[in-house]
């Protein structure tokens, strides 16, 4: 989600602030931590330590702070984010990161456990304190921002009946300014004079939903269609997956009961909220930590195994070594995939067509390579540039990806996260071999949409080794 402006400054801000207060932190908390290592007779040369807690704690310390805090999630978006949440990330942070300090640093003063224990509670009272009220000073700024109307997200609202009217006065009408800035309206159907347009001007028809988002800026949508639309309902959230904008849908009393409406926020409208991200800050920025980290070790140290199947590939038949193929990526984006050529060249001089276990274009090196999965090893390229990820679904060409939306629409719902070098849909299917087992996969796909998180990831690669070890590739 691109941010303005202002909501950059905010981020920078508080990196700034993060920064300060872990210097004034270890500033407050160096003078009691001084007393005892001078206070020892063999410690002739205490200029020593001068020289290395100035660069600790003006360099070496603030910096890890901050990537710790990077770490949890904290630099994102800080007009969506509850105080109340960022006061207990900030505990849990300070906490972790004196643990590590006190093993790091206070760990080499050679004092006692009353020592070791004294500095602990000291450091982590003091960090915790000045961290605080810095950021509580800055979050309060946020939200006088909002309050306002200086900052705030541009929202849609699609519908025009009398629901969609009471939404958008409630919302605008809020005591508690919640940052929606209406743009304006588009209707759900055909239906016009319903009395919106007395509020909000309307953008458009529901045909040009896409390009009103890209337009103006969109970054809210707000969804007032009647529970019975359900068709029209499944349509509107599945072109939304390809825009990066937060949804918030009206429920029926099924979705109320059911636990979908989640809410702290008591003047807020009763309203489904649908984020483009799946996953909570942190397992997010841990997950691109291990795709990069990973991937990087990887190529590195099967170096010389890509280079004896890069060999050969040129022995097993004429023309290159990779090859590298347009796939759909996240929020329907395009994108080439890398792999090591399994098939004879010109395999597709008929046109797009998908492989099988007899398929007579793949060349017997290929074969092997398939079986074991040595043709995807290229793509961990693809991953450190961030088109792909190390488990998310399959991506599929544009071509079948046509075929298989025209009965199944919700195949969208593949493109709201990377795709992956392995899947859910992988690990239980395999590759497919036509259009019917593709649409088989996407089951497992979509379960893994709707519960992704860090530790299916884990879960996920452990069986896809398990798979390659085991030769069950096809």
């Amino acid at each position: 989600m691109n941010l303005s402006p202002h909501k950059k400054i905010a981020i920078l801000k508080l990196l700034l602030f993060d920064y300060l207060s872990a210097i004034l932190a270890w500033l407050s908390f160096w003078a009691y931590r001084q007393n005892f290592l001078f206070s020892i007779p063999y410690l002739k040369t205490p200029e020593k330590f001068f020289l290395r807690d100035a660069l600790n704690g003006l360099i070496i310390i603030p910096v890890a702070w901050c990537v710790l805090y990077y770490l949890s999630g904290t630099y994102f978006d800080l007009y969506r984010k509850s105080r109340l949440h960022e006061i207990n990330r900030t505990i849990i942070s300070c906490f972790i990161g004196c643990l590590f300090v006190s093993v790091f640093i206070f760990s080499n003063d050679k004092g006692d456990n009353q020592y070791f224990t004294n500095a602990v509670i000291h450091y982590l009272f003091l960090h915790l304190f000045i961290t605080l009220t810095f950021r509580l000073a800055l979050l309060y700024q946020v939200k006088q921002n909002l309050i306002k109307g200086k900052v705030g997200f541009n929202t849609l609202i699609i519908g025009g009946n009398m629901q969609a009217i009471n939404i958008y006065k409630q919302v605008s009408e809020n005591p508690i300014a919640l940052g929606n800035i209406f743009i304006g309206f588009i209707y759900s159907n055909k239906e016009k004079g319903n009395g919106m347009s007395e509020y909000l001007p309307q953008l458009g028809h529901i045909n040009e939903l896409e390009a009103i988002i890209d337009k103006n800026n969109i970054e809210e949508v707000i969804v007032a269609v009647d529970s019975s639309e359900h068709h029209l309902l499944e349509n509107i959230l599945t072109r939304l997956c390809y825009r990066p904008v937060v949804v918030k849908v009206l429920p029926d009393y099924y979705d109320i009961l059911s636990g979908s409406v989640k809410t702290s926020n008591v003047y807020d409208a009763v309203l489904i909220h649908i984020h483009p991200e799946l996953m909570p800050d942190w397992q997010r920025v841990c997950k691109r930590m291990i795709d990069i980290v990973c991937s990087a070790v990887a190529l590195i140290a099967l170096s010389p195994f890509l280079l004896f199947v890069a060999i050969m590939v040129k022995l097993s038949s004429p023309g290159g070594i990779l090859y590298k193929q347009q796939r759909i990526g996240l929020l329907g984006r395009p994108f080439y995939i890398y792999k090591f050529r399994s098939m004879y060249i010109d395999a597709e001089a008929k046109g797009p067509a998908l492989s099988s276990k007899m398929d007579n274009r793949i060349t017997p090196w290929g074969r092997i390579m398939r079986k074991w999965r040595i043709d995807e090893l290229p793509q961990f390229v693809n991953i450190i540039k961030g088109e792909m990820s190390l488990v998310g679904p399959r991506p599929e060409r544009k071509h079948y990806i046509d075929i298989i939306i025209k009965d199944h629409e919700h195949y969208k719902y593949l493109h709201k996260v990377k795709p992956g070098l392995t899947s859910w849909g992988m690990v239980k299917f395999g590759y497919a071999e036509n259009v019917d087992e593709m649409i088989e996969r996407m089951r497992y796909d979509l379960l893994y949409i709707e519960n992704c998180s860090l530790a299916l990831d884990i879960k996920i690669m452990l069986y896809t080794l398990m798979v390659i070890f085991q030769g069950r590739g096809k």
